[in-house]
């Protein structure tokens, strides 16, 4: 017998070898039912696979990312089921689960494939579906696994399978599909039971430019057809919210060829969206002991080679630049942190000194090949609310705290209110990807672990997803429309001040290490303002929208009066524009309603008499009539309850 230990402390005994299955179905079938795939002691599993020791079982429904995202896995098991049925002697390179989905990469050889093919593929995947085959696991040698391609003259699976060692390799097979796969997928065909293919494009093989060009199918899946509904309702709001769409419309921002892609260009209302931005989280950042500093768009190659980033990153950045120096090599700065140390570096520093916290607004630059970049969520040209505190290691779990109390401070202050924090750790099977000793990663983890569990977090712990430098704390929003963004993010860095050199004098006397938090709550001003302006679909909150107030003058004979009445909202910093063009006033009012302006200001005779004020609320209508100090200190009230200000 072993030992099961379900989530909330409940310990089953069960013969070694029973499934996740089986126990789902000894506590009740109504859980068996729902139930998609198992947590076993942090791996997700097929429910069908023996457990042959003591183990912490957590089994994944619907609700659980685990589980959408092995149905998304099985989901595109059955698509390339169906669509090897349908055009044979097709080839398949990877077809993973993603975000909101699954797609497969697909050769076609010499057949057409394009959206006019999806209602055929979705018949054919439910025909398969209704079939209820089972997802079958079976280990495999590599010998037999090449031979099993080589057969079937598989370039794509030969070239994975190069990769793989031998003792862990597995197939999977459902109906007349078999496929080199780890797992895990759902029982049988049968879970699913509403599908749709949502795009076609292409990838290159292993997103090289220089190989083939392969077909990506990307598509969904649903155990309940009113989930697929109630998600296409949602991609359909979905397109209303989108910043592009939206970030022209209220003239945000814009792109030029000759500028070049992804170098987004601010236009006056984004850049006024922007600054207000920026001056909120400054101030913020101000009263939490924050120094400005501010440092150059390009830096010595030597200074990446010495942070280690230039190893990492360097075949994503922009080609280095070559003055006229021999020798001399320059980038473009692809990451701040690397400035913000030779900072601190330069000059002594003293216990009594720290922490010391630098805060900078820095513009960077990545190479993101063309076919990547969207809107302003992914740029080539971006700008950082970064900041780097250098503590010591008794200062460390006390700044990481206070930094969780900013972000939070600022997702409270924007409306976000449903968010998931990601402990991102190193993933102990690759350790090659990370820089550091094992004692340094250890002290960084447990730290933030600790952290991230005093604060009362909602935390998820996700291996592999750690920097190359330390283990960090990424802010998960869902939006509006329940859509998750990575936002803020918080890192624990003991390597780079080693690889800087950097030090300070303790009370002993003696030279001592310290340890570097790198920590950005918007992420990036551009992905940031992307995400806002979907979240809050265009209508900004009142502090923070680039027009608060339209003034609408029923004719040309009350524009003078309007003009004094701007000056007079600006001197109570109100930011009011005059819609001076001949048209009516039921045009203007409709305008501003989809301009998203939240007030407007009727003016016509009976106002410019009595000074009073006709004001009318986007969204809402009419409000009356006020004065102007009335008006003036209504819209006071409503910014200082937004921005949780005591009056």
């Amino acid at each position: 017998m072993i030992n099961i230990t379900l989530p909330d402390g409940t310990v089953r005994q069960v013969e070694s070898g029973a499934t996740s299955m089986d126990v789902a179905e000894s506590i009740s079938s109504g859980l068996a039912r729902k139930v998609l795939a198992a947590e076993v002691n942090g791996e997700v599993r097929d429910l069908g696979r023996p457990i042959f020791e003591d183990a912490d079982l957590k089994l994944l429904t619907w609700d659980d990312e685990g589980a959408k995202s092995t149905l998304w896995h099985s989901g595109a098991h059955l698509m390339a089921e169906a669509l090897e049925a349908l055009y044979p002697g097709i080839k398949f390179w990877v077809g993973p689960p993603v975000e909101n989905g699954f797609y497969y990469d697909v050769d076609f050889g010499g057949a057409a494939f394009s959206e006019k093919d999806f209602d055929l593929v979705e018949k054919k995947m439910l025909e398969l579906a209704r079939q209820k085959n089972p997802y079958v696991r079976k280990d495999i040698t590599k010998a037999d696994a090449m031979a099993f391609y080589k057969e079937k003259g598989d370039e794509y699976k030969l070239d994975l399978l190069e990769g793989l060692e031998d003792g862990t390799i597995t197939f999977y097979t459902q109906g007349n599909f078999t496929d080199l796969c780890r797992g895990p997928h759902i029982p049988d065909t049968g879970y699913i039971r509403a599908v749709k293919l949502m795009n076609v494009a292409g990838a290159y093989w292993k997103g090289d430019e220089s190989n083939k060009q392969l077909t990506r199918i990307y598509g969904v899946a649903f155990p309940k057809q009113k989930m697929l509904d109630e998600y296409l309702v949602m991609l359909e709001e979905a397109k209303k919210r989108d910043h592009r769409k939206l970030g022209k419309e209220l003239d945000l921002f814009t792109f030029s060829e000759k500028v070049g892609q992804g170098l987004p260009l601010w236009l006056p209302k984004g850049a006024q969206l922007r600054a207000r931005l920026e001056n909120f989280l400054k101030e913020a950042q101000r009263k939490a002991g924050y120094e400005p500093v501010i440092t150059p768009h390009i830096g010595n190659k030597e200074l990446y080679i010495t942070s280690g980033h230039f190893a990492k990153y360097g075949a994503d950045s922009f080609q280095p630049i070559e003055t006229p120096a021999e020798g001399e090599v320059y980038l473009l700065k692809p990451m701040n942190c690397p400035h913000h140390c030779e900072i601190y570096k330069s000059r002594p520093r003293s216990y009594r000194d720290l922490p010391v916290r630098y805060a900078e607004f820095g513009t960077v630059y990545r190479y993101e090949q063309s076919g990547e970049l969207h809107g302003l969520t992914r740029v080539r040209g971006f700008t950082q609310d970064d900041a780097h505190i250098f503590c010591t290691v008794d200062q460390v779990k006390e700044e990481v705290s206070k930094v969780i109390d900013l972000v939070l401070y600022i997702f409270q202050t924007l409306d976000f209110q449903d968010y998931q924090v990601q402990v991102s750790l190193r993933d102990p099977e690759t350790p090659e990807k990370y820089i550091g000793s094992d004692e340094n990663w250890e002290n960084a983890e447990t730290a933030i672990r600790e952290v991230a569990e005093e604060k009362g977090l909602n935390t998820v712990i996700e291996l592999g997803e750690a920097a190359f430098y330390g283990p960090k704390l990424d802010f998960m929003v869902r939006d509006a429309i329940g859509r998750k963004w990575q936002l803020g993010t918080v890192q624990i860095d003991y390597n780079l001040p080693e690889r800087f050199e950097l030090e300070y004098t303790g009370a002993d006397n003696a030279p001592h290490r310290p340890v570097m938090i790198h920590r950005a709550p918007f992420g990036s001003m551009e992905r940031f303002v992307a995400i806002l302006v979907e979240h809050c679909a265009g209508k900004f909150p009142l502090w923070l929208t680039p027009e608060q107030v339209r003034i609408l003058p029923l004719s040309d004979r009350f524009i003078e009066y309007c003009e004094g009445l701007e000056k007079v909202l600006d001197n109570y910093d109100i930011r009011a524009l005059i819609d001076r063009r001949a048209e009516k006033v039921g045009k203007k009012i409709r305008e501003a309603e989809l301009d998203k302006v939240p007030y407007m200001l009727i003016i016509g005779e009976k106002e410019a008499e009595s000074g009073e004020l006709a004001v009318r609320k986007q969204g809402e209508g009419d409000l009356g009539t006020m004065s102007v100090e009335a008006f003036a200190s209504f819209i006071d009230d409503e910014i200082g309850a937004l921005l949780n200000k005591q009056e």
